[in-house]
């Protein structure tokens, strides 16, 4: 999964080899994060999620959302969303996923994404897929050479910020 700022990122992400795009835009406004979306979901062949906005899921005809962790409940966007992809972030191995459809752990690795946060390590991950009932997706400080580490710790998959710049 790429997770990208712009519907132009987004594409050479698909280029690249991504099979999901995550559009991720908090320094944008609603409108902004909307058009870039439109653009997105028009011009991808692949499944186009968002970030934190059920609203714009919604009105851009998009796939699904990611929730933050500490956003509205999964029930909650369950009610707006129907069907579609819901899935949580969450930065804890205890952190509460009921209802998603999967889940983003981490970060596994140090990343600048999120500077300051403690990375976790394999091990945490290995244990939150061991105790998940829906797929955990690794992220934070993912490479390409780390994508087989990733796996080999049970991961359903992994997203990036950084290599799909």
């Amino acid at each position: 999964m790429a997770i990208v700022e712009s519907a132009e990122a987004g594409l050479r992400a698909a280029a690249q080899g991504a099979t999901m795009i995550q559009l991720r835009a908090p320094d944008k406004t609603a409108r902004d994060v909307e058009r870039e979306a439109v653009r997105l979901k028009a011009e991808s062949k692949l499944p186009v999620i968002v970030s934190a906005r059920c609203d714009i899921a919604l009105a851009a005809g998009l796939d699904g959302v990611n929730l933050p962790e500490n956003d509205i409940s999964v029930a909650d966007a369950r009610r707006l969303l129907g069907s579609r992809w819901i899935s949580r972030s969450v930065h804890s191995p205890d952190a509460e996923a009921a209802g998603a459809g999967y889940v983003i752990f981490g970060p596994v690795w140090p990343t600048a994404s999120h500077p300051g946060r403690p990375a976790h390590g394999l091990e945490a991950l290995k244990g939150i897929v061991r105790r998940s009932d829906i797929p955990v997706i690794a992220i934070g400080g993912v490479t390409a050479k780390r994508v087989a580490e990733v796996l080999e710790a049970g991961a359903a998959g992994y997203a990036s910020i950084t290599m799909f710049r």
